[in-house]
């Protein structure tokens, strides 16, 4: 991975060539939740997806997460703060316009980032984050306590347990990470919502408890629309098939 620095934070990403000798329009990976660029993108081959149908694929590690700077107090990961960290990204590699996708906690993140930087967002692709954006944020406050439990034996919760587990399966900083959800709580009033103005594709899986109903939030966007993800819930949603083959169909038909 490189790194670069965003005003005394150390922020890493990759940057993957097309593998063709396509266009290599960039496009912008923004992952969940105490997850990482890897396990969101590279592990579910959604990079090897987007570099073979010829783009340039740009991944971050958000702050509090992967090989990204460590905080611990909750503003830090206010949302339009993380979404400064995409924004400096772009802006570091020279990147005037981008498609960015994001899932769950990085489909917040990309909508702030269209909101607040119309200029950057050529399109948006939230997964995993359907109108819970709107109403609610999605994951629930308490699992920033999980992750500050002495264990996972000693969470009850299953939400709870289900997230501790995935973020020490990741080797996550936890006291960083509960810092993360307690910060990343903002939502977007429907008047935001009216005013990104880009191409967006919200994608959901059916058996998701967590993100809210896609079509209820794709109706708000002037130019949204929504995909089901059959039979997926929150977690194995990000690698289905449907699920990047509407994103592939939306990136060859947006304008």
């Amino acid at each position: 991975m490189k790194v670069f620095d965003n005003n005394g934070a150390p922020i890493a990403y990759i940057d993957m060539p097309p593998t063709t000798q396509d266009r290599g329009e960039p496009i912008l990976l923004i992952h969940g939740f105490a997850s990482t660029h890897a396990v969101n993108w590279l592990n579910t081959l959604w990079v090897k997806t987007l570099t073979h149908a010829g783009r340039r694929v740009i991944a971050l590690d958000n702050r509090g997460h992967g090989e990204s700077v460590k905080l611990y107090r909750a503003q830090d990961y206010v949302t339009d703060v993380m979404a400064g960290d995409a924004a400096a990204l772009l802006n570091h590699l020279g990147i005037e316009r981008a498609d960015v996708m994001g899932y769950s906690m990085g489909a917040r993140i990309t909508a702030f980032l269209a909101l607040g930087r119309p200029d950057l967002v050529r399109s948006a692709i939230l997964g995993g984050l359907g109108i819970r954006l709107v109403e609610g944020v999605g994951l629930p406050a308490g699992i920033a306590d999980a992750l500050e439990a002495s264990s996972l034996a000693d969470v009850s919760d299953p939400m709870g347990r289900m997230f501790r587990a995935f973020a020490d399966a990741n080797k996550g900083d936890l006291a960083a990470l509960a810092a993360c959800i307690r910060g990343t709580r903002q939502t977007l009033k429907p008047a935001g919502i009216a005013a990104i103005k880009a191409p967006v594709l919200v994608c959901v899986g059916t058996n998701d408890p967590i993100a809210g109903d896609p079509h209820a939030l794709a109706a708000l966007f002037p130019n949204g629309r929504a995909v089901d993800i059959p039979g997926r819930d929150h977690n194995l949603a990000v690698g289905d098939k449907v699920y990047k083959q509407a994103v592939l169909d939306f990136l060859e038909t947006r304008p």
